[in-house]
């Protein structure tokens, strides 16, 4: 029987639908820079708008800073995993780190007036509110995320 790789996230049946690229990067913010501008050149391209460009790296950048500080804790040994495809009006990002991983609903809720000062959460709250999908693995240690753009059907 023929073995078929995962699919997340609302995969089109069409079959022109491009395939992933597939990056492997240390745990390091230049590096993973470098990927947030890949992204941001394909999003140029497709005539996005500047604040569409902001969302997706904003939410890029929370996604991978947290893969490299707390899923890697730092350690330019482990890798980040980075999946992505631009199809249509559709963005789709995966960020897997080598982490133990984490329960997102333990993150205290950065509104709550008693986490106001505290700087845990804002960074899931940024991606959750940025992108129109993002959801984790069981384990905690891969984010997918999904944004589609005007015209499609996005978040309100």
């Amino acid at each position: 029987m023929l073995s078929l790789p995962e699919l997340t996230m609302n995969p089109s049946s069409d079959l022109a639908t491009p395939p992933f690229t597939d990056v492997v990067i240390p745990s390091d913010a230049a590096e993973a820079r470098q990927i947030q501008e890949a992204i941001e050149q394909l999003l140029r391209a497709r005539k996005a708008s500047d604040q569409e460009v902001f969302s997706v790296r904003l939410a890029l950048e929370e996604a991978l800073v947290n893969a490299i500080k707390h899923g890697n804790e730092m350690d330019r040994a482990k890798k980040v995993h980075v999946s992505y495809r631009l199809s249509g009006d559709r963005l789709e990002v995966r960020i897997t780190d080598e982490g133990k991983g984490f329960d997102p609903l333990d993150v205290p809720d950065p509104t709550d007036p008693d986490n106001l000062d505290r700087p845990c959460g804002r960074g899931l709250m940024l991606m959750r509110h940025y992108m129109t999908e993002v959801e984790y693995n069981a384990v905690g240690n891969s984010v997918s995320m999904a944004k589609v753009f005007r015209g499609g059907n996005s978040k309100k």
